[in-house]
């Protein structure tokens, strides 16, 4: 079986080592001084007390690649719409796309039933680019729990967490999830299937939409964020308006806002990736976590202020820091 896992950082180098270590054909698409690193010395993995080294194949030409099995995303949103086009040569007959990334994905109307089938989610796919070149028919959902960082090029910290949870768009237990799902587990993950993949989209989606902007505009931590009494009320707020969409839109939550804060605050004084996206002056994923849970708002007629007003601040804050796309 052939993985390509395309932009691999932080999480695409979790996935490569561990899933090289499992024995699958693995290769790794990056770039810059973080792929020069891995073509010396491998991808090394400091995980759980211990580190492991990898050498999986790594380059910045999926030309040389070739047709995949599967190909794992592991870009931020905002990044896939200008080099989709390059990853034309890795799609076969039965390649399929896992999008693990955070945020709406580009597919989410695909097979959705009702007013809103098919429909394209401007946001994250601006002019449809991603779903005429990718074809939606390949992709497959992923909810990504793991953090990690690049704490050198070549270098992942694993800091917590180990479940990729995997589903079709249309809710089939498909052979391909399953196999996916499978090597997965070899790897030493959690991948369960399931047959209601937007439920847990919009679980993880719930907190990155009002966390990770919350701790741009202020700097700090879940923690903080989840039990100060001057930011906790506008994460209710903003958590409130992205429940009556996504309900509007058929899904269900299976646990509720209180136990969702709490859960963000156990993590304790752990950085977003937004804000450390800010530290680093690199470009903010707004419009996937955010913006897109607005428009998605005025499509189902759910008012949005709380998320209105702390989306104009974020992209003002990233646009005065040079990190707004």
């Amino acid at each position: 079986m052939k993985i390509c896992i395309y932009g691999a950082g932080a999480i695409g180098g979790l996935l490569g080592v561990r899933l090289a270590k499992a024995g699958e054909e693995v290769t790794l698409i990056a770039r810059g001084p973080h792929l020069e690193a891995m073509r010396k010395n491998g991808v090394t993995l400091h995980s759980g007390g211990e580190t492991f080294v990898a050498h999986p194949h790594c380059t910045d030409d999926p030309e040389a690649v070739g047709v995949q099995d599967f190909v794992i995303v592991t870009l931020k949103a905002h990044s896939l719409p200008p080099i989709v086009s390059q990853m034309r040569p890795l799609l076969g007959e039965g390649t399929a796309v896992v999008n693990a990334m955070n945020g709406v994905p580009w597919w989410y109307f695909y097979k959705l039933s009702g007013p809103w089938q098919d429909k394209r989610v401007a946001s994250v796919d601006p002019d449809g680019c991603i779903w005429e070149t990718i074809g939606p028919e390949r992709a497959i959902g992923c909810v990504v729990y793991p953090a990690c960082t690049v704490i050198a090029p070549g270098v992942i910290a694993h800091e917590y967490g180990d479940r990729f949870l995997l589903g079709e768009p249309d809710g089939s237990r498909s052979e391909r999830c399953l196999t996916l799902s499978t090597a997965l587990g070899k790897a030493g993950f959690k991948a369960p299937v399931r047959t209601e993949i937007r439920n847990e989209i919009w679980v993880k989606l719930w907190g990155n939409l009002s966390f990770n902007p919350i701790s741009a505009l202020t700097g700090a931590t879940l923690e903080e964020i989840a039990t100060s009494p001057d930011t906790q009320p506008v994460v209710r707020r903003m958590m409130g308006e992205a429940q009556a969409i996504a309900e509007r839109l058929g899904v269900t939550f299976a646990i509720d806002l209180d136990k969702r804060i709490a859960g963000a605050a156990a993590v304790g004084p752990h950085k977003t990736s937004m804000l450390q996206d800010l530290e680093a002056g690199r470009t903010l994923e707004i419009d996937a976590l955010v913006g897109a849970v607005q428009e998605l708002g005025r499509l189902v007629d759910v008012p949005t202020p709380a998320i209105d007003t702390v989306l104009g601040l974020v992209r003002q804050r990233a646009r005065l820091a040079g990190c707004l796309g």
